[in-house]
């Protein structure tokens, strides 16, 4: 067996923490913190995953309101020990090049697209620890068969947990957090209708 690279040892006994992530340069380019564990995305990304992310990440630009603004790929630091990666994000938060996380308050809306290596952490985990820290809005997407099918959350702000908003299948249309209408069947080859 290998012996693990100096990197991936805790810097101290307690473990990891939120700001250690920004210190790892050599750790894999999906790198997440969950509940001070380091998360790795080692699997390779499917055409699939990465065509939704980059298609569905450019209609929600092209229909946010001004002051919004969308990304992909960047981490939401929940707490010390939380700093998970959704691969969608729409945030308040001001461009700034060099930043590398969003706070909780800065981000609207949180999306997952569901990998085999991910359902878990996406369906359950992630799902609690976004509302917990009060992310208003939550999309978990499936794959049907090659169809995204969007899974819709909000916050239900007294019980700080997510209350289904809906299942979307060929069409989201929804008045929050901004006014969205995507034909979902555009945003994977084959699948227009």
């Amino acid at each position: 067996m290998t012996a693990l690279p100096d990197w991936m040892s805790p810097p101290r006994p307690e473990g990891w923490f939120a700001d250690d992530l920004d210190r790892l340069p050599e750790a894999p380019r999906h790198t997440e913190l969950i509940d001070g564990a380091l998360v790795f995305m080692m699997s390779p990304q499917r055409w699939w995953h990465g065509r939704l992310v980059a298609f569905l990440a450019v209609a929600l630009a092209e229909q946010a309101p001004e002051g919004l603004h969308v990304g992909p790929e960047m981490t939401i630091r929940l707490d010390d020990r939380n700093r998970p990666e959704p691969d969608i994000v729409v945030t308040t938060a001001s461009y700034n090049r060099d930043r590398t996380w969003f706070a909780p308050e800065e981000v609207l809306l949180a999306i997952e697209i569901v990998s085999p290596e991910s359902a878990h952490r996406d369906r359950t985990v992630k799902l609690r620890k976004y509302a917990e820290a009060g992310i208003p809005h939550y999309w978990c997407i499936e794959d049907e068969g090659g169809d995204p099918v969007v899974h819709v959350y909000e916050l239900d702000e007294p019980t700080k947990a997510y209350a289904p908003a809906g299942i979307f299948r060929h069409g989201l249309q929804r008045p929050v957090p901004f006014k969205v209408d995507i034909d979902l069947d555009r945003l994977v080859p084959g699948r227009g209708r």
